[in-house]
């Protein structure tokens, strides 16, 4: 089918602003930790009953072991680490902020390939990076009473943002790295995002698991079973997010350019402006809107260069 990887792509766009706008909500319900748990249990339970229908087990296959071990540490980094700090910047800051500095992600990506895989950077990558930052800073960069700029957001906030930004553009590259080392064949091409994405939740579990027993202990999480609304918003947050959203942004990469997938994935930041203001009231000036753009503008320059 032509232009499908772009389709695919665009509505991945949705779908993680979907995402987006659940986790907020979810998480301010629920608990950070909590959701994320949920997210991961409901993701690994979607993904035997899938393999079951298509593969007549529940296992994936096709895998080598180093496949599997970079599978795991994408997990701890991506899901763990990122998700965690993403999902604390959803509270803070809110989703629509969180994924405008989501657009570093693929920049972050760009630098971990550049050291790991020695692909290289050139000048105009170099300047797509800076067209980013110059978006994300006219939108949450203001006059202050004592300095010129001042940031309009709570600090911690923008760190955790940063913080998930980086790590899911390291977890998407080590997620490359894994599935290379699939065996051709095996399984069919578009099942390899969702048997790689297994295992990454597997980490994703058991690091979440672990984060909420130090943390709190499982009472919340036996609490959220009986919250008939939050299991809700937790099953659609995980069918837009770690199920549907990750697995066909892997497909996308299969059917078109990596480029031209992540440029229209990154406009998330501008999909999300109407829906924040509808459903948080969160206020929308020009400013936001032109510093959404002009940080689009600056991943798809970055890519399609």
């Amino acid at each position: 089918m032509t232009y499908l990887g772009e389709l695919i792509s665009i509505g991945v766009a949705f779908s993680w602003t979907a995402t987006a706008l659940l986790s907020e909500y979810g998480s301010k319900r629920l608990g950070n930790l909590t959701l994320n748990v949920l997210r991961m249990l409901l993701t690994l339970l979607f993904s035997v009953l899938l393999f079951t229908v298509i593969l007549g087990t529940p296992w994936p296959t096709g895998g080598t072991t180093e496949a599997y071990g970079w599978m795991l540490l994408s997990g701890v980094v991506g899901y763990v680490i990122g998700d965690y700090c993403l999902f604390q910047c959803y509270i803070i800051i809110g989703s629509r902020f969180g994924q405008l500095f989501m657009t570093l992600a693929p920049l972050a990506a760009a630098l971990m390939a550049w050291v790991t895989l020695g692909q290289q950077m050139t000048f105009t990558s170099v300047l797509a990076m800076l067209i980013t930052l110059l978006g994300i800073g006219i939108s949450v960069l203001g006059r202050g009473e004592h300095h010129k700029l001042s940031l309009k957001l709570p600090l911690h906030g923008v760190l955790f943002a940063i913080g998930a930004a980086l790590c899911q553009g390291i977890g998407l590259v080590l997620s490359k790295i894994g599935m290379d080392h699939y065996q051709a064949g095996v399984l069919p091409e578009w099942l390899v995002p969702f048997s790689a994405n297994f295992f990454r939740c597997i980490a994703g579990l058991i690091g979440f698991t672990l984060l909420l027993y130090f943390r709190t202990g499982f009472a919340p999480l036996r609490q959220s079973l009986h919250d008939v609304k939050g299991m809700t918003v937790a099953t659609a947050t995980t069918i837009f997010g770690p199920f549907v959203g990750v697995g066909f942004s892997l497909m996308a990469l299969q059917y078109t350019s990596a480029g031209i997938a992540s440029t229209l994935m990154a406009l998330t930041p501008i999909i999300i402006i109407l829906p924040s203001y509808w459903l948080f009231r969160e206020p929308v000036t020009w400013k936001a809107v032109l510093g959404a753009v002009i940080s689009v503008v600056g991943v798809s320059l970055f890519f399609l260069a």
